[in-house]
């Protein structure tokens, strides 16, 4: 019998990959999963003078577009109205900035080598 993960669990997993990526590339974490009223953000990143607002898209390929390409116009003004937020109660002396980390899990939560892909600067 085959079980089937449920989609919160494959975001979990994705977002784990993805800040385990970016600490190897040197970034430092400083929160995960922010939510408020206006929207939510994955992850927020600090490094080399940035505070990177990171949006994490999982598929298992790209058969239909890119992970990023469903960060649309609308989920980018939300992560913005949240970064607002955010940097309201943390003030920062970096450089906003907002990045895309498409994950790719071919075979879900038993994919053992995820295939990773930063977009820097995704947005503004």
């Amino acid at each position: 019998m085959t079980t089937v993960a449920e989609p919160n669990e494959l975001g979990k997993y994705g977002e784990q990959v993805a800040a385990q990526y970016l600490e190897r590339c040197g970034y430092h974490i400083l929160a995960a999963n922010v939510r408020c009223r206006m929207g939510e953000i994955d992850l927020i990143a600090a490094r080399g003078g940035f505070l990177v607002f990171v949006e994490v898209k999982q598929r298992k390929s790209d058969a239909y577009g890119s992970p990023a390409a469903y960060v649309d116009v609308r989920k980018q003004q939300r992560i913005r109205l949240t970064a607002e937020y955010w940097l309201e109660q943390h003030p920062q002396d970096l450089q906003p900035r907002f990045d895309v980390v498409e994950v790719y899990l071919p075979y879900g939560l038993r994919t053992k080598f995820p295939r990773v892909n930063h977009i820097v600067n995704a947005f503004y």
